[in-house]
């Protein structure tokens, strides 16, 4: 009787709480567990398109343009094998020091005006409306193709016919040759891409003040802080990350600019706004000493490669003050 009563008293575990290895079925035996559709190989059939394109598009011509640069090679006649002499020939070269130092001036020029006025649309966007038609205003001139804003800005600019020299002329000031004036150049150029890129840099720069809790702003009012302090000691640091990666993509688009200055200046006058890659195009597609020119793209690439781990370690762009 005793036994009976303690097996009565017993709760038995419902068959839905039991793990699933430990159920029972209807026939007394196990109920095999479930086991979870393997996805690897439908994930291995979406990669694979992407796969062949990076290889075909990106590995292999990095590759073959690595194994060119110690080779001479003009199109036409086989390939020869010249060692590091296409090396040496680089940095005896004065022009390849030029474009260099034009390359740099235009990178400050460029990334520091258009850091500094996306950051200011963002914040403004941020603090005053987040409308989504200012948006697709900021953005409008980024879909404008980099040809179309080059050849816009050169009919605009033209020293005698430009509306922006007329203009000049009508506030009583002298002309100016924007384009065709050695210490004009360069910063009309960055000027012109600073246009086109400040929309696109606001909105991802906008796009991180919106994960800054709100709550930060509002303790630190409630402490009497100025708009100004808010900006240095909460938004600059909270907002870190994202300049960091804005700076690397900014910096990396800016020391590849070709069709800008093709369409307005094709590397002049004298020189003065031969970039890096107005160079190697001319090497390669104009002079066809399309082993040297391998070599320029080449120090290039480590050119980048070196800026871009600095900027990611002075910046600390893989580390947040959000926790």
């Amino acid at each position: 009787m005793a036994l009976s009563d303690s097996v009565r008293a017993t709760p038995r575990t419902p068959e839905r709480s039991r793990p699933a290895s430990q159920r029972i079925g209807s026939n007394g035996s196990p109920t095999p567990r479930k086991r979870r559709p393997d996805d690897t190989k439908l994930a291995v059939l979406f990669l694979i398109p992407a796969v062949i394109g990076l290889v075909v598009f990106y590995f292999w011509p990095l590759v073959r343009g690595i194994a060119l640069s110690f080779t001479s090679w003009d199109l036409l006649s086989p390939e020869e094998f010249v060692g590091i002499a296409n090396y040496q020939r680089m940095l005896a070269d004065p022009i390849f020091w030029n474009a260099a130092r034009v390359t740099v001036y235009y990178v400050i020029l460029n990334i520091g005006i258009q850091t500094v006025v996306a950051l200011a649309i963002a914040v403004l966007m941020q603090r005053l409306t987040q409308s989504v038609l200012v948006r697709g205003i900021l953005l409008a001139p980024y879909l404008v193709s980099n040809v179309v804003a080059a050849l816009v800005f050169l009919w605009i600019l033209d020293y005698q016919l430009g509306i922006g020299n007329q203009v000049l002329e009508w506030m009583h000031l002298d002309r100016i040759g924007f384009f065709t004036t050695e210490n004009w150049v360069i910063p009309t150029i960055a000027l012109v891409n600073v246009w086109r890129h400040m929309g696109y840099t606001a909105l991802l720069i906008f796009a991180g003040l919106q994960a800054i809790p709100a709550n930060f702003y509002e303790a630190a009012r409630v402490d009497g802080a100025s708009e100004l302090r808010m900006f240095r000691q909460i938004t600059l640091p909270l907002l870190r990350p994202i300049l960091g990666l804005v700076l690397i993509i900014s910096v990396i688009g800016s020391f590849q600019v070709f069709d800008t200055v093709s369409v307005t200046t094709n590397g002049g006058p004298v020189d003065s706004s031969r970039l890096l890659q107005v160079y190697i195009y001319q090497k390669g597609f104009a002079e066809f000493d399309f082993g040297y020119a391998s070599t320029l793209s080449v120090a290039m690439l480590v050119i980048l490669v070196i800026v871009t781990f600095f900027q990611y370690r002075i910046t600390r762009a893989g580390q947040t003050d959000l926790n």
